[in-house]
């Protein structure tokens, strides 16, 4: 499935229009991760031809511009969304629309499959007006077969619009794969007092909370170990028993199946041993109240994906980094990353907060005294950044 727009280029288009222009390394940090103020189309493409990351990078995460036709700003440390860019420091404008808007996000999305490993994933947030068309995008580029979810997050509380039409508290994650065969690490949430009473109903002499399932499961095997008896009982017609009849045996003698008055056999679910329930495609995770940088998003969103999406030797892209949220869970979760944002105004906000969670991330500590004495004021600056010269 595709949509067709004026001015809509391939893929070798795409590639081959992005200007080669040089990243200038501006530091000396032994640290792997890169933090890159540069247009990222440019920055995606040195990545693959310079870098040689094709193919290496297990997550990506990006909040890019939602085509809001806003320019929002930072002023006294407080961000804003105005018409126009008299007041404040600009963060970054969103201003395209329409065709325009699908291509921008098109042309970014066309590198980073490029980048993706064959278990990597890619999550895009984006909000309801403009979401669906993005997904189509992503359905040709990734596949349809690899969209996994489309994940409804709760941003806010409900507001006293005057508009006609219901109030708007959500925006969307679109999440797809590379393959079948992505990381997954299941993420789990813990379980309220109503699920413990609702989800483990039973409860044994001593107050241990639990449930029962089945003990067999969809599908026949023929003359295998899960076909056979167990105390005089087959399977009903049409499954096998979920393990082998020895396992059965054994967990009857230590008391975890449970037999109906009809002599149906169940195996007993404790509470106090699951880690939590499984995690589903609705998330409350609201934003900042007081946001230092534009559409900062919330950290426990960003620690899930990273959580869930991603190993310990990963690399985590952020091409729309922002305020540095996605690069600070990485950080802290001990995954390898990549951030790029070509405002300076970001570049300052990811230094600062990264700052908070390990002091002289960016830089070796003989540079120390150099940057601070004559960077104004800026301690630490990005590893790398586009080189201001321009190709035609």
């Amino acid at each position: 499935m595709q949509l067709h727009y004026p001015n809509k280029k391939t893929e070798q288009e795409i590639f081959d229009q992005i200007p080669n222009i040089t990243l200038e390394q501006i530091n000396n940090s032994d640290s792997p991760n890169l933090l890159i103020q540069a247009n990222n189309l440019v920055a995606l493409k040195q990545l693959i031809t310079q870098h040689n990351l094709a193919g290496k990078i297990d997550l990506i995460y990006i909040d890019p511009p939602f085509a809001t036709n806003n320019i929002f700003t930072i002023t006294e440390g407080r961000a804003s969304a105005i018409s126009n860019s008299k007041n404040g420091n600009v963060a970054y404008s969103d201003t395209l629309k329409g065709f325009d808007f699908l291509e921008f996000i098109r042309e970014r999305l066309v590198l980073l499959k490029m980048l993706l490993s064959n278990k990597g994933s890619i999550y895009l947030h984006i909000d309801y007006k403009i979401g669906h068309y993005v997904k189509i995008v992503m359905d040709e580029i990734f596949g349809m077969e690899n969209f996994r979810n489309d994940i409804t997050r709760v941003k806010c509380n409900p507001k006293n619009f005057a508009r006609k039409g219901y109030g708007n508290v959500k925006d969307l994650i679109l999440f797809y794969s590379k393959s079948d065969n992505l990381i997954w690490n299941e993420p789990k949430t813990p379980y309220t007092e109503e699920d413990k009473i609702k989800l483990f109903p039973k409860t044994e002499k001593d107050g241990r909370r639990y449930t029962t399932i089945p003990l067999h499961a969809p599908g026949e095997t023929q003359n295998g170990k899960t076909s056979q008896p167990f105390k005089g009982i087959f399977p009903p017609k049409g499954r096998h028993w979920r393990s082998d009849v020895s396992i059965l045996e054994q967990w009857n003698n230590e008391g975890l199946i449970e037999w109906s008055n009809n002599g149906n056999p169940r195996k007993k679910i404790y509470f106090d041993e699951q880690e939590g329930k499984r995690m589903q495609d609705i998330w409350e995770f609201k934003d900042p109240q007081y946001p230092v940088y534009p559409t900062e998003k919330n950290a426990d969103l960003l620690d899930i994906i990273i959580k869930t999406s991603s190993n310990g030797n990963s690399i985590v892209l952020d091409c729309f980094a922002g305020s540095g949220t996605t690069l600070k869970s990485a950080q802290t979760n001990g995954r390898q990353w990549i951030g790029i944002d070509q405002s300076e105004e970001a570049i300052k906000t990811i230094i600062t907060k990264l700052d908070r969670v390990e002091q002289d991330l960016f830089i070796d500590k003989s540079e120390y005294k150099y940057l601070t004495e004559n960077r104004q004021g800026i301690q630490h600056e990005a590893v790398w950044k586009e080189w201001q010269e321009e190709t035609a």
